[in-house]
């Protein structure tokens, strides 16, 4: 778990050029990306598929079901990673590339990002997320909110949780 670390968005993540929903200007300022190096080729698809097939996603879908009535299953992970869907639970695609997909939930207040980049004959395993803004009307500044400190914390746990899930399930030890 150790291995997963934080880091800077790159500039060309589909998270932070993307603009597409109901409202494009609250996105590209806020977002995070988590990363891990494992010493083997993995394809975005391959990575998708163990992110959302994960036994720590499992519980995450099984809440999605039931509490926005967003049923998911494996066939539909398989589907949305290898192209042929558009929707996977609460998220449709925003926007895929070869190496990046961007997941935007229904709601237009999430966005969820994978990205695999080849490093040494091993792969870079980036997740990250980002949350909408909404305007502050004393400051004219967007904000996220004010329990968004307290959440940030459980939600930074989470990610790299799930990123090292995905790791495990790749393969990866440790």
């Amino acid at each position: 778990m150790f291995s997963i670390i934080q880091e800077t968005l790159p500039e060309d993540s589909l998270l932070k050029t993307y603009r597409g929903g109901a409202h494009p200007e609250r996105w590209g300022a806020n977002g995070d990306c988590f990363a891990v190096t494992v010493g083997y080729p993995v394809s975005l698809r391959d990575f998708v598929v163990a992110f959302y097939t994960s036994p720590l996603f499992r519980i995450e879908r099984l809440l999605l079901r039931i509490v926005v009535n967003a049923p998911s299953s494996r066939r539909q992970a398989h589907a949305v990673a290898e192209g042929s869907a558009a929707e996977f639970a609460a998220w449709y695609v925003g926007e895929r590339t070869a190496t990046q997909l961007l997941m935007c939930d229904r709601y237009e207040r999430t966005r969820s990002w994978f990205c695999v980049a080849p490093v040494n004959g091993g792969t870079r395993l980036r997740f990250g997320s980002a949350v909408v803004g909404s305007r502050d009307t004393l400051a004219g500044a967007m904000t996220l909110g004010g329990s968004f400190p307290w959440l940030l914390r459980f939600h930074v746990l989470y990610s790299q949780l799930l990123l090292h899930a995905a790791k495990k399930r790749l393969g990866g030890v440790g």
